[in-house]
């Protein structure tokens, strides 16, 4: 141990701290966290060619490079040295801690018998390779702790250089001016050679795989984890497009396509609060039901509400207050009938192309499921019933909700007494407050490193699962992974509109499934046409097609009794409905990997037959016509 302090704060020759080479390494190892290098260059050179990066760090290290014999100067450097030792020493004794912690976290780590990982990509070593795939595709990140760990240690090599040169500098002037010559003369070379330096790379996929030339970007996105749902699903191999829906009231969103165009299975999945499509393909291959129905042979679409920080609406100068003024009403009234009606008219015009010789008429020849989890259960129900009501196709042959909204008698005293308080300050916080979300992209960034650091500090992650899963009522959802999620990033994330929360909080003081209460008779009178907003409950015998809820045991956010609400509201409309429990919490539905869970819904899903292949009735008449020849 007393050699490592002794290399870590020793001053070489040629006048470049060994310190400089750790934090070269720890740069390289913090880009590389699963992959082991030799640390000899030699080696390195002659099993591979060398990197941009190496070329600056050899550069940079021989512009820096003094060669002096030993003389007067160097002995009062020698004295200086001796002289500053207590400050050289105080700030050994830092880096000499922070060396032992990682020292102890890599020990901790490799310990077969360890009981738990001290960081994020030890856990990942340890789990199966299913849980690899999840963890791929949910973080990359570097937290805030890592960050400030690598920033005081760039700071101790900083002082060390710094006193190094201010002596070197004061007692010998013309070496001065030599370094200064070179270093201009290098920094140009440097600027140039980076400017212009290019990466060989492949890309997996790619009809030529040889290796092709890309401009190397210089800029970096302070090493968070900004992927979309678009980067999961094209890494894993599945193919993706993107579609942008335009709603009747001018908002923009993104419908997102894992395409089987041929297929006449077709399923919608519709998120839920503050979540994304990104919730359905989270857990990797095996255990998201996105893929899990695209392997079944579906054409998978994924929903996307409003309500994200980029404010997508045909009107670019629209004020926050002006997008932010939408209910639960708007997601069953406008965001869903634009995605299906897109839906409709893709899967209608693409199977019209690809089977020509097939009859085409006003029925749709593909087979629509949907399956929603929480406020997407509420708004595909609200879609339904509205439907009905105003004698227009929904166009759908069977819906699973998972945990759906609707129905909140029942919640815990933390949530029944924020429900109330939120009743009480409405009025007062309307103006204010168009809605909850991070508004800026510094603490976007900052908390997707919080969350990063989550992960890495199984001490702080458990304690902040343990407060949020006690604030949510004891609902054991991994609630520290969920925050992990890309969507969560510093470039765009779900807000919450102030009337969603309003119209939550409207539900449980009622004990009513009710659209949204505008406060006055004269609004209500102008959206509804009677005084009180409609109660979805009392039309639900409108529901037409079969339903299958499904209910979490340890769900605190929507009580399984509230599911049953449903469930006996459907029945005794006559609604086809079935009802299952799982021993799940809330998120468990759609981030936490369940073969059950997907073997269910798979199985709800398989109950409705595809759509009939009906041959044109030329070709028809043609066949039979020959049928009576040859008898």
């Amino acid at each position: 141990m007393q050699r490592l302090v002794d290399n870590a704060l020793a001053v070489t020759k040629d006048g470049v701290s060994s310190f400089n080479h750790f934090i070269h390494e720890l740069s390289v190892d913090s880009d590389t966290s699963s992959t082991d290098y030799s640390s000899g260059e030699d080696n390195l050179d002659g099993i591979c060619p060398a990197s941009p990066s190496s070329h600056v760090s050899k550069t940079s290290r021989t512009s820096t490079r003094i060669s002096h014999d030993w003389h007067w100067t160097d002995w009062m450097a020698y004295i200086f040295s001796w002289i500053l030792l207590p400050a050289r020493f105080l700030l050994g004794v830092l880096f000499l801690l922070f060396r032992l912690l990682n020292i102890r976290r890599s020990k901790v780590s490799s310990d077969p018998g360890s009981p738990r990982p001290r960081n994020f990509h030890s856990f990942r070593k340890v789990h199966s390779s299913k849980d690899h795939v999840v963890h791929r595709t949910t973080d990359r990140r570097r937290g805030v702790i890592e960050d400030l760990h690598l920033a005081i240690e760039i700071f101790i090599e900083a002082i060390f250089d710094m006193f190094h040169k201010a002596v070197h500098w004061v007692l010998s002037p013309s070496a001065v001016f030599r370094i200064f010559v070179r270093w201009f003369s290098s920094l140009i070379c440097i600027d140039h050679d980076v400017l212009n330096a290019s990466v060989p790379t492949a890309t997996l996929g790619d009809n030529n795989p040889a290796p092709t030339e890309r401009n190397l970007t210089l800029h970096q996105a302070l090493n968070t984890d900004a992927r979309t749902c678009q980067d999961v699903i094209a890494e894993l191999g599945y193919p993706y497009e993107a579609i942008h829906v335009i709603t009747a009231d001018g908002y923009v969103l993104l419908l997102e396509r894992i395409p089987r165009r041929d297929a006449r299975k077709t399923v919608y999945l519709q998120h839920g609060i503050l979540d994304s499509s990104m919730g359905w393909v989270s857990n990797g291959v095996v255990g998201s039901p996105a893929f899990a129905a695209f392997d079944q042979g579906y054409d998978v679409f994924l929903g996307n509400f409003r309500g994200l920080v980029s404010r997508e609406h045909v009107d670019k100068n629209i004020s926050s207050r002006q997008y932010w003024r939408y209910s639960i009403n708007e997601h069953g009234t406008q965001d869903i009938p634009a995605m299906i009606e897109k839906i409709h008219e893709i899967k209608t015009a693409e199977l019209k192309i690809s089977k020509p010789d097939e009859e085409t008429n006003d029925e749709q020849p593909y087979k629509l499921c949907a399956i929603s989890h929480s406020l997407g259960g509420a708004g595909m129900l609200m879609y339904v019933v509205t439907r009905r009501l105003k004698e227009k196709p929904h166009r759908l042959s069977r819906l699973v909700l998972l945990s759906p909204a609707g129905f909140h008698d029942e919640t815990n005293f933390l949530f029944t007494v924020a429900h109330y308080l939120f009743l009480l300050l409405a009025p007062i916080l309307a103006p204010f407050v168009p809605a909850f979300y991070i508004p800026t992209r510094f603490f976007r960034m900052l908390f997707n490193k919080l969350a990063r650091d989550l992960h890495n500090y199984p001490a702080v992650g458990g304690l902040v699962q343990t407060l949020l899963s006690y604030g949510f009522g004891g609902d054991s959802s991994n609630w520290v992974g969920v925050l992990g999620l890309p969507h969560f990033n510093m470039n765009d994330m779900p807000g919450l509109s102030f009337r969603v929360t309003h119209h939550l909080a409207q539900i449980k003081s009622t004990r009513k499934f009710r659209m949204y209460d505008y406060g006055s008779t004269s609004a209500n009178m102008e959206v509804y046409g009677s005084p009180e907003p409609i109660d979805l409950g009392e039309y639900y015998s409108l529901i037409d097609i079969p339903v299958d809820l499904v209910a979490g045991q340890k769900d605190q956010i929507i009580n399984s009794s509230m599911i049953t609400k449903h469930y006996k509201l459907m029945k005794d409309g006559g609604v086809d409905v079935s009802y299952k429990e799982f021993e799940y919490a809330h998120l468990d539905f759609t981030f936490s990997h369940h073969e059950e869970l997907l073997a269910y819904v798979m199985s709800r899903l398989l109950l409705v037959e595809p759509a009939p292949k009906r041959q044109s009735s030329e070709k028809a008449l043609k066949l039979k016509k020959k049928g009576q020849a040859s008898s």
